[in-house]
């Protein structure tokens, strides 16, 4: 299967952009051929394409599985194994962001509230402490904000971020009335 000129450029950046997200150029590359591809390919198929070794290829399909960017499928009569990428782009970025969370930060979380169990023995490990302490406040309230937009139908989703700054100019002008009802009760 020969690429077309744009899609090719797509390939051959997501193989790039893979080292900076923490996977390899292989698996970058697969996942742009699947997530562009209206069928699903087998191994031979991503082989041929890419012009990767086929053991390369099985290696990054099953990474991919792993992070459940990838879905295996079978055709009728056809022995081989078929893979294909989400096809919703929200599911897609919700599955990147469960498994970052799950790789990435729920581990920091474990960590911060360990590290937060031991009693500080000297000033700099109080200093220390309450730095962890306010990492994971933050890193707590940000998990939460997640955990309740991870929850919100796509369409809901996409109007919150368009919303963009006019969040903050909505939140802004709540703070300046509350702020006003507050100084309206210390007179």
């Amino acid at each position: 299967m020969k690429l077309e000129p744009q899609a090719e450029r797509f390939v051959l950046h997501f193989g790039e952009m893979g080292g900076r997200w923490g996977v390899n150029r292989t698996v970058g590359q697969i996942y742009a051929l699947l997530f562009l591809s209206p069928e699903p390919l087998n191994a031979e198929q991503i082989t041929d394409t890419l012009g990767i070794s086929r053991s390369n290829v099985s290696m990054s399909l099953k990474e991919l599985q792993s992070w459940r960017l990838v879905q295996m499928v079978h055709k009728p009569s056809d022995r081989r194994e078929y893979f294909q990428a989400p096809d919703d782009v929200w599911d897609i970025f919700r599955i990147l962001v469960e498994e970052k969370r799950k790789r990435e930060i729920d581990p920091t979380l474990t960590l911060l509230r360990g590290l937060l169990l031991e009693q500080p023995q000297n000033d700099k490990e109080a200093y220390g402490q309450q730095r962890v302490n306010d990492m994971l406040e933050l890193i707590e309230l940000a998990t939460g904000w997640f955990d309740e937009v991870h929850n919100l139908p796509p369409e809901t989703l996409q109007s919150l971020m368009r919303l963009g700054s006019k969040v903050q100019k909505v939140l802004g002008g709540a703070n300046k009335v509350r702020n006003a009802l507050r100084s309206g009760e210390k007179k």
